[in-house]
């Protein structure tokens, strides 16, 4: 049973599934985790006939800690400490700072097939619906320090109190400390030395805490939307789910406070970007929009789930991983449909097809003949190629309409990923003008394969990549020679370096004639040059 069933199957009664997110600047790849284990967990208390809503907040009331360096430093700093809500939008495609990374954000959203309530933290402050919750814990301030105290070992001081007030004269949130609640107004000063990236005021007054005039901390302010939103189940992150850390602070809140039990939770892993974990603050990592342009809403949800939420996914859009994501979904395609088709045995009860069906938009798994996404990007590279052509010689059968809609979009990433992400060392650049000076290498020994290579290359019966791969491999082999002297011979001759794409592969794009002559072009450069 996959894990998402599991919860499901537990599940008792009305279920709210809640996730949530802090637009502090354009939201990466990382982010989506989340987002999609949520989704996940929805889908499969529906499936289970059980009642359940998905809502996702956006916490827009948090402050603007750092500006991202792809933005304007000079006209962000100024409102560094600010509620992300009241900072302005970097264009006039929205109203504000929030609302401009979550739109795009809410984008991917509908791309993945992701459809939660969404709520903004600034209307339940300005609309009261969370003054009952800050009274409560301003009462209530020893007992939240006390939790604070016995988790995580966070010593508070005795009059401090669970509330940033939003400053009347800077309109900082982050540097404002609370030291007295008198059941109507807090007390608070805007402190200097309040945070390490933009100091406070020194501004001090009272001031109703109702009514959006600031914010409960986050771990107190976690609790309050689990009650006001009816929560029963949010996972977090590994960072927030460590002994001690903040799910623990706000679970002491929750029941010491409230006198409830917490919503379920169980920690799920980061993805990181070459072992490093993404930050969208500090522009780390790749942005989901830009991951949702590259890869097809299935691949990217497939790139989710197919990994258990305790396990780190490490992910970085460079050629093995990309192509090996797009082949691991291919090849469960291929035994989804001869499962179907052959066994009549249900695919949902085998393990390995599990993450597939969570991985559509809809219920129903999208079938279609596969083609490789690594020939795509060769493909693509050949000049006066017809890629259309080509890919339809490539294919063992006729392609239907649902065939080419995935093509289509296949070579979208394709051409996405040669433009956005191919090192120039990846990118298949053949000479076809001229013979590369780079065959001066070839070795007397490599002139002596290319030349018995020709032959078995002209003799051949069938030009598909297959074909020519066992025909450069088995050349070799008679030779007694190592493929990894011979292989380079071939690179050489076409692409002027050492290493490339399979070589059958390559081959195969090109006219046999093309081959044979330059194969035997560079032979008879390289033994004139010897000459």
């Amino acid at each position: 049973m996959f894990w998402a069933d599991k919860i499901a199957e537990s599940a008792q009664g009305e279920q709210i599934v809640n996730d949530s997110k802090t637009p502090s600047g354009r939201v990466h790849v990382g982010s989506l985790r989340g987002v999609i284990i949520h989704d996940v967990i929805y889908r499969a208390l529906k499936h289970a006939g059980k009642p359940v809503k998905f809502m996702y907040g956006v916490d827009d009331y948090d402050a603007l800690d750092t500006v991202p360096s792809y933005l304007d430093r000079e006209k962000f700093a100024p409102y560094l400490g600010y509620p992300l809500c009241n900072v302005p939008s970097p264009d006039d495609k929205a109203t504000d700072y929030a609302k401009y990374f979550m739109g795009e954000f809410l984008e991917v959203f509908d791309y993945l097939g992701v459809k939660p309530e969404i709520y903004y933290l600034r209307d339940l402050y300005r609309t009261g619906q969370l003054n009952p919750y800050i009274d409560t814990f301003l009462q209530n301030s020893h007992l939240v320090r006390e939790a604070y105290k016995e988790v995580s070992k966070a010593d508070r001081p005795s009059n401090w109190y669970p509330f940033h007030t939003i400053c009347e004269n800077c309109g900082k949130i982050a540097t404002t400390v609370v030291t007295d609640y008198n059941g109507k107004e807090v007390f608070y000063t805007c402190e200097p030395n309040a945070t390490n990236y933009v100091n406070g005021c020194g501004h001090s007054g009272w001031i109703s805490p109702f009514d959006g005039n600031g914010k409960l901390p986050w771990k107190v302010e976690w609790v309050a939307k689990w009650q006001l939103v009816g929560v029963t189940i949010e996972l977090a992150g590994k960072d927030h789910s460590q002994k001690g850390g903040s799910r623990d602070v706000a679970n002491a809140i929750c029941r010491k406070v409230l006198h409830k039990q917490p919503p379920f939770h169980s920690p799920y892993e980061f993805i990181l970007v070459n072992g490093t974990k993404m930050s969208s603050s500090k522009g780390v990592g790749s942005a989901a929009k830009e991951i949702a342009e590259l890869l097809p809403p299935e691949l990217l949800r497939f790139l989710m789930l197919r990994t258990q939420p305790k396990s780190v996914i490490n992910f970085a859009p460079n050629y093995e991983t990309t192509t090996r994501l797009f082949r691991d979904y291919d090849t469960l395609i291929e035994k989804y449909q001869g499962v179907t088709s052959e066994s009549g045995e249900d695919p949902k009860q085998d393990k390995e097809l599990q993450p597939l069906f969570y991985s559509q938009l809809t219920d129903e798994v999208k079938t279609y003949q596969p083609f490789d996404f690594s020939t795509l990007i060769s493909l693509l590279q050949v000049p006066h190629l017809d890629i259309k052509e080509e890919i339809q010689k490539r294919c063992e059968q006729p392609l239907t309409d649902a065939d080419w809609e995935v093509l289509h979009q296949r070579i979208e990433s394709a051409q996405k990923w040669l433009d956005d992400y191919a090192d120039e060392e990846e990118k298949l650049v053949l000479y076809f003008d001229a013979i590369p000076e780079q065959v001066q290498e070839l070795t007397e020994e490599q002139v002596t394969y290319l030349g018995e290579l020709a032959k078995n290359l002209e003799a051949a019966e069938s030009w598909d990549g297959e074909t020519l791969q066992t025909i450069i491999f088995s050349t070799s082999k008679g030779l007694e020679m190592k493929p990894a002297n011979a292989f380079p011979a071939v690179y050489l001759a076409f692409m002027g370096k050492s290493r490339g794409p399979k070589a059958g592969n390559l081959l195969s794009y090109l006219d046999k004639s093309f081959v044979l002559e330059r194969i035997r072009g560079a032979v008879a450069m390289k033994q004139g040059a010897a000459v």
